[in-house]
């Protein structure tokens, strides 16, 4: 893993230096090397490694804000939801090119939230109890986090019925995401109130990051297109394991580890790391 800080013209690094020998960590300062020319640099040398790059060095954050499916859980709920619909290949291929960034996420959560009227509300819980599991990292990264004085915010383009029991498991202090509509026990095909979308993540950020200051240094996390505005906000914005729209507009990325290598590429070292 690397971790480096970038300058802006000349091409040789300044200094190298291993921040963590166990967990493989090292610094590269390239000192007024051009953020572009690092950049290509690390891409066609590096692509193996999981990175984050920053023009001011690392900074303790005091804000963590990241996306959940794909991100924090392992799936897509509404994909794992449309399984019980009988309906997930189609809703799949809709979730994926919305997440692409080929396709406006509003109509696209709008037509797929559509084909689910009439499901059952039991087929939340049976989908969370049965397909939504946490990342690798994920719990030990958020609580790790919140030890260090961090505020940890779960916001989503999905749904209240998964992401309040997501963030219970992996210890949010808050929940942004949309509501399935649910009238006699059946999904209305509808949503319950204002959509999140990539514009209320970006707001979230901006908004938790006043409250707490101008030494916030916000970390995101996300993987998908409407995942985009928060992630450049961000001081650290990681794209992990993200679609190449997002991983290109990220100034860090997790491709190989799982999220806990986040810690370790922000200097957190492994002894106060908080086990689930």
């Amino acid at each position: 893993m690397l971790t480096f800080n970038r300058g802006a013209s000349g091409v040789s690094y300044k200094y190298a230096r291993t921040l963590d020998a166990e967990a493989q960590v090292h610094e590269i300062h390239w000192g007024e090397t051009d953020p572009q020319v690092v950049a290509n640099i690390m891409n066609a040398h590096f692509s193996d490694c999981d990175m984050v790059m920053s023009k001011d060095g690392f900074w303790l954050p005091k804000l963590f804000v990241s996306d959940m499916d794909s991100t924090m859980i392992g799936q897509e709920c509404i994909d794992e939801l449309a399984d019980f619909a009988g309906l997930k290949a189609q809703i799949s291929e809709i979730t994926e090119r919305a997440m692409q960034g080929e396709l406006d996420f509003t109509s696209a959560l709008n037509e797929r939230v559509a084909l689910l009227k009439g499901l059952d509300e039991g087929a939340i819980q049976r989908c969370l109890d049965e397909c939504i599991t946490p990342t690798p990292g994920a719990e030990v990264l958020t609580r790790t986090l919140k030890a260090k004085g961090c505020r940890t915010v779960l916001v989503t383009g999905g749904f209240h019925h998964f992401a309040d029991r997501v963030a219970e498991w992996l210890g949010f202090d808050r929940v942004v995401g949309n509501r399935l509509g649910v009238a006699d026990g059946k999904l209305t095909g509808k949503l319950d109130g204002p959509i999140s979308d990539a514009s209320t993540k970006l707001a979230v950020l901006q908004e938790e990051a006043a409250r707490l200051g101008a030494r916030a240094y916000p970390v995101a996390t996300g993987d998908g297109a409407n995942d985009i505005p928060m992630i450049e906000a961000a001081t650290y914005g990681f794209a992990y394991r993200a679609k190449p729209k997002a991983r290109a507009a990220a100034n860090g990325r997790i491709d190989h580890g799982d999220l806990t290598n986040i810690l370790s590429l922000l200097g957190i070292p492994r002894k106060d790391w908080v086990e689930g």
